[in-house]
């Protein structure tokens, strides 16, 4: 079984850099290109918004696909819908449509749905000591991808003009390669499926019954530990993309360039995924609930320096990476305490609805971040975000020394 499981990590990690390649490549010049066939400054935040909707949209359906025949259906789904959206985003370039274009990033999405669906692959097998280690080097592969994806859109592009494609339409046919080759690398090499292996020796009732969100939220009001895990999951990713969003523009007003704009994601990127090893080793051998709490300190440090930064972009820059590391915590510790709590058969319905739930949460808080920082300023979004964090950190210690 550990041979089996060590061959099925490697796939994953192997789906998840490709897959990450394609997730990148495709959003890096996304706003840009929406911005330019609508005219409208607007219109172009939408970009995000529907590659956000589209990961929330699939995440239940990829849930379902794995209920019904395993992890290479469920992956394979969420792959072959964001080729199917690259491939209408190359033609909605050709034709100049921006809403076709916005259709076809919400199913671009889908790579970012089966990103997440991959980690929660990774703990099928594992045994319980090692469950947030083996989610958290799955997770740490997408670092890969994330970072060379933005750098491969130029040379996409002209490859894509030199082949006689519109301009700007490269990236998204290179992202498209990129996930028919995730497709590949999940149907031919993840067997046997992890999760029908992990069925075969527990099996107590029948998947079938499995697959609704009905279940999900059955399973989640029965279950005190995997409900509050994910609550935490949702509050770190809404903490995070919040202040993530905004920062960018706060910088761009205060007279930051490109280059050190770049540079604050970069390291708020390299915080969110290069130590996820160390963070779910300390999961295993602290727990998990530890380190949630450990992940709402971080958030609500990073909240506290970015809302105090001012035009400060050294402290600009470490509020980022300490809502990176605080955001890992979260994710990594969370999900393993999803999984673990819940029985084999209705984890892909749950895992799902943590899923849908955490994207969901991430795009309102976009739109609620945007709103604040349009009224109230940067600093106003750092203290409403650090008392939503300090609120459900209190609020797990609460529960964790009474159920303890």
């Amino acid at each position: 079984m550990q041979r089996v499981q060590r061959r099925t990590l490697a796939v994953l990690s192997a789906a998840q850099i490709v897959g990450g390649v394609g997730v990148a490549v495709g959003l890096a010049l996304s706003s840009v290109v929406v911005d330019e066939l609508s005219r409208s400054t607007v219109i172009s935040g939408f970009a995000g918004t529907a590659t956000v909707l589209g990961a929330a949209l699939l995440a239940l359906p990829a849930a379902k696909a794995s209920g019904r025949g395993g992890r290479r259906a469920g992956l394979s789904l969420a792959y072959t819908a964001a080729l199917t959206g690259c491939v209408i985003s190359v033609l909605a370039i050709s034709l100049r449509n921006w809403p076709l274009l916005l259709a076809g990033l919400v199913l671009v999405g889908g790579g970012s749905a089966g990103s997440l669906a991959a980690r929660y692959s990774a703990t099928d097998l594992s045994p319980k000591d090692r469950s947030a280690r083996h989610l958290s080097l799955v997770v740490w592969a997408s670092t890969i991808g994330s970072v060379a994806g933005p750098n491969l859109a130029e040379p996409a592009d002209r490859i894509g003009r030199s082949l006689g494609m519109a301009e700007k339409a490269g990236p998204f046919a290179f992202a498209a390669l990129a996930f028919a080759l995730a497709v590949v690398i999940v149907l031919v090499l993840l067997r046997p499926d992890p999760l029908i292996l992990a069925r075969a020796g527990t099996r107590t009732e029948d998947p079938g019954r499995n697959r609704t969100i009905r279940t999900a939220w059955h399973t989640l009001r029965t279950t005190p530990t995997a409900r509050h895990a994910l609550v935490m999951i949702a509050v770190s990713h809404t903490a995070m993309v919040s202040v993530m969003s905004m920062t960018p523009v706060k910088l761009h007003h205060d007279g930051s360039n490109l280059d050190v704009i770049g540079l604050v994601i970069s390291l708020h990127i390299a915080g969110m995924y290069v130590l996820s090893p160390l963070v779910g080793w300390l999961a295993d051998k602290a727990g998990k609930v530890p380190v949630l709490v450990l992940g709402s300190a971080l958030l609500l440090s990073a909240a506290a320096l970015a809302g105090t930064a001012g035009h400060r972009v050294w402290q600009v820059t470490a509020a980022l990476v300490l809502l990176g590391l605080g955001w890992s915590c979260g994710l990594v510790a969370g999900s393993a305490l999803v999984t673990e709590s819940v029985p084999i058969e209705r984890r892909p319905a749950v895992q799902g609805l943590s899923d849908l739930l955490m994207n969901v949460c991430g795009a309102t808080g976009t739109i609620v971040a945007g709103a604040i920082v349009g009224l109230l300023g940067y600093g106003m979004l750092g203290l409403m975000v650090g008392i939503m964090v300090a609120l459900s950190g209190l609020w797990l210690t609460a529960v964790w020394r009474r159920t303890s």
